[in-house]
């Protein structure tokens, strides 16, 4: 009897450290599995980042090496494909790069040539849209703006 108790009393401890393990991991699950690092490369580093409501974030890169911008919208929690997008604009240049379509994680790269320019950019997931314009341009006040449509 008393090994029956022993034994049980174990499977019982296990069984809810195997329970509490499942549940402490499942919010790692819905973490964004990748970077915008990932997305646009080791060498560029986040300068800016815009929500898009609950649904993500939209990243602004740099590298400084290439003076070039990137952008890439990255999803909360992957999951199936959705409407997605990330763009970038450069006005003095009139350059620009964009990404979009169905997406289960993120959208871009979106890249451009933006050394010593103003950056205009942003992204979607789902109908959640961001815009940054005028953004990381020294004493100009940069506008964003976030609409459901």
């Amino acid at each position: 009897m008393r090994f029956t108790r022993s034994m049980l009393s174990v499977a019982a401890v296990a069984a809810l450290t195997a329970g509490s393990t499942a549940v402490l991991a499942s919010p790692a699950s819905a973490a964004p599995n990748t970077t915008p690092q990932k997305v646009c490369g080791s060498a560029y580093k986040t300068v800016n980042s815009a929500p898009v409501g609950s649904l993500g974030t939209v990243y602004l890169t740099y590298n400084s090496t290439t003076g070039r911008n990137c952008v890439a919208t990255i999803r909360s929690t992957p999951g199936t494909a959705v409407d997605m997008s990330a763009w970038v604009y450069v006005e003095d240049t009139d350059q620009g790069d964009s990404d979009s379509g169905t997406f289960t994680s993120y959208a871009g790269p979106a890249s451009v040539y933006g050394k010593a320019h103003c950056v205009d950019w942003g992204g979607n997931i789902k109908n959640v849209y961001v815009s940054v314009y005028g953004s990381n341009c020294a004493a100009l006040k940069e506008q964003r703006v976030t609409s459901i449509r």
